[in-house]
């Protein structure tokens, strides 16, 4: 067979299947859609209306969906409520991790470097939607499903306190910082940080950029009192010397 032959046949099966390649890949792409569709729909529902109240002829109205496309993708509730905290947990790992990346590592103004970390952390990962919905369910369904949110507990809040205690010791040995303890003082921060944000949080509000950047000042604050390099006693008068020993 000659090459222009074979290239013939090449072209014309291309021109065939090009169409089935294309169709395949808009199917593709729509069940995709579909499934994340129906993923964030029964985030939805099962925020309102917990595991037991929530129903898949609601997840299906909300979702734009028959009732037995939720079934041919998820083939039963539980398997639906799983698959949507794992989705859950998959975005608040992402943007924790992306949060942290921004911890400041100069050691020089570190109030504000801090400061501007606790709001980030505290609007992007623990007073965002899925922040909030992973700890009403965590109150709501933690009893049925300890094994799935003791999961959450170490790929989430665990993991920032290790991550945290390895940043803060990275500010120590750089002479900003001086702690005793490393995991014990980022928990410490979180728990600061979260401290005047408590009482709007449980009952589901989102606190305001303003409310968000006192409740971080406030928190910083009080962490570096605690934890701030002490000043240099070297030029004091010395009377205050002898005070600081």
């Amino acid at each position: 067979m000659s090459k222009t032959s074979r290239r013939l046949i090449f072209f014309v099966m291309k021109d065939r299947m090009t169409p089935a390649i294309r169709m395949g890949g808009h199917t593709q792409r729509g069940q995709c859609a579909k499934r994340m569709s129906i993923l964030d729909a029964a985030a939805d529902v099962f925020c309102r209306q917990g595991f037991a109240g929530a129903s898949i002829d609601e997840i299906a109205a909300v979702a734009c969906v028959s009732r037995q496309t939720i079934y041919n993708h998820y083939r039963e509730k539980e398997t639906l409520f799983v698959a949507v905290v794992e989705d859950v947990m998959t975005r608040a790992n992402a943007m924790l991790f992306s949060v942290l990346s921004s911890f400041p590592e100069r050691a020089d103004n570190l109030e504000d470097g801090l400061t501007a970390f606790a709001v980030r952390l505290n609007k992007n990962c623990i007073c965002n939607h899925d922040g909030k919905f992973l700890r009403k369910l965590v109150q709501t369904e933690g009893e049925r499903y300890p094994h799935l949110f003791e999961s959450w507990r170490q790929q989430g809040p665990g993991k920032l306190t290790t991550a945290l205690s390895a940043l803060l010791a990275r500010l120590a040995h750089k002479g900003a910082l001086v702690i005793d303890d490393f995991d014990v003082a980022a928990r410490q921060f979180v728990a600061l940080g979260n401290a005047d944000l408590q009482m709007m949080t449980l009952f589901g509000e989102t606190p305001s950029d303003e409310e968000l950047e006192g409740a971080a000042r406030n928190a910083v604050r009080t962490f570096l009192k605690a934890y701030g390099r002490p000043a240099d006693v070297a030029g004091r008068p010395p009377e205050l010397a002898a005070i600081a020993g």
